[in-house]
């Protein structure tokens, strides 16, 4: 794994002479017995480009060890008692000696760890600063990533129908759910599938609302590959096809907006808000952008100054969102006759100029004719270049 070595060999340089030891984790309990699928922790995956749950890391001068409980044979006690790692109950699975040659490092049993796993903020925040900038592989699982993402989108927008006539915004949830399982690790992020008044609610992840045929429909989605990186892409739908007036004029201010966001990304700029305004809270009570990565809000764990603080550079990914959010309890909104979340089209930027960028047409047009369910897919046409 060159892409791996190489965030070692940057980890190496940003901390010189330090050994650092990273967990995996393990899959939490769901209930009782039952577990929720492995997804291991991000730094882990940084830097050594695999997941094995409960494996630990341990770097020294760019040169790494890996620690991980072994399958239990054919042959061992564990094959029919350990339910974890018995291949009996879990299948076929590579051990020490078949990592080490996929990886190219140093693979042994967990059973010889000798150094202490614990938490570091000053190692956490190194790891966030240094993930912010992306290689060359990173960009490229990214649009891998979008890809998959925005044929995830299209798939959902042709169950729109279905929705509408009573299977309700959890089947478009699920729609998009066995696409990116298909096709990808899976979400990156509960899908979020907002119809009418769930639209503004940030993250209606319950989904257990009808699909209202009159009513704006949010899809706020995105598919982790198999590497682990994710998309974030977020769209606004009018269900039934076709936008009334008031609709349109919302989401083509928000459409002005985001294209003038995007026009503001580059290397040597900052990435915050002047802090003279701050009226848009108001509306829009979240940032409009993040980084993006390993984990939808990627590198979090930053120091400020890094992140809210930081300078745009080379490799950075970020997306650009901003947006309108009108509840329906909301009285000073009332004069608005459709009420609803207007995010207008999130769509990911890349700190350089490459960026993410939506179709040439019109948002809600197609060739100048309304659009009908039947068209939506071309639509979601955002990729990275």
């Amino acid at each position: 794994m060159e892409a791996a070595a190489a965030h070692r060999a940057r980890l190496a340089e940003a901390l010189p002479g330090r050994t650092v030891v990273i967990a995996a984790g393990e899959a939490p309990i769901r209930s009782n017995d039952t577990a929720y699928d492995f997804r291991p922790d991000s730094d882990f995956c940084w830097l050594t480009g695999c997941a094995i749950e409960n494996a630990v890391v341990v770097v020294r001068s760019g040169d790494a060890v890996l620690y991980m409980p072994p399958p239990a044979y054919p042959g061992e006690k564990a094959f029919w008692s350990d339910a974890r790692y018995g291949e009996l109950w879990a299948g076929a699975a590579p051990g020490p000696e078949d990592w080490a040659r996929a990886l190219g490092i140093d693979v042994r049993r967990l059973s010889e760890l000798r150094d202490e796993v614990l938490v570091d903020h000053e190692v956490a925040r190194t790891l966030a600063a240094l993930r912010m900038y992306k290689d060359a592989w990173e960009i490229d699982q990214l649009r891998q990533a979008v890809d998959r993402t925005v044929e995830g989108f299209a798939e959902v927008v042709r169950e729109i129908p279905a929705a509408i006539a009573g299977r309700g915004e959890r089947w478009l949830q699920g729609t998009f759910d066995r696409y990116a399982r298909a096709y990808g690790n899976g979400p990156g992020y509960a899908s979020i599938v907002g119809s009418g008044k769930h639209a503004p609610t940030l993250h209606w992840v319950r989904c257990d609302g009808p699909v209202l045929p009159e009513e704006l429909l949010l899809l706020d989605m995105g598919v982790e590959v198999a590497s682990h990186y994710t998309a974030d892409v977020t769209r606004t739908f009018p269900a039934s096809g076709r936008f009334s007036d008031a609709q349109r004029q919302v989401h083509d201010l928000v459409e002005k907006a985001h294209r003038a966001g995007l026009a503001a990304v580059g290397p040597g700029r900052d990435e915050a808000l002047s802090d003279a305004g701050q009226q848009h809270r108001r509306y829009l009570i979240c940032g409009i952008g993040h980084h993006l990565g390993l984990d939808v809000h990627d590198c979090a764990q930053a120091a400020p100054e890094a992140y809210q603080g930081a300078t745009l550079g080379e490799g950075m990914v970020l997306t650009v969102e901003p947006g309108l959010y009108f509840h329906a309890h909301d009285r000073a909104a009332g004069a608005a006759p459709d009420r609803g979340r207007h995010p207008g089209h999130r769509r990911r930027v890349r700190g350089a100029v490459p960026r993410a960028a939506a179709g040439r047409r019109r948002p809600g047009e197609m060739d100048g004719r309304p659009v009908s369910w039947r068209t939506f897919p071309s639509l979601c046409d955002v990729t990275l270049h």
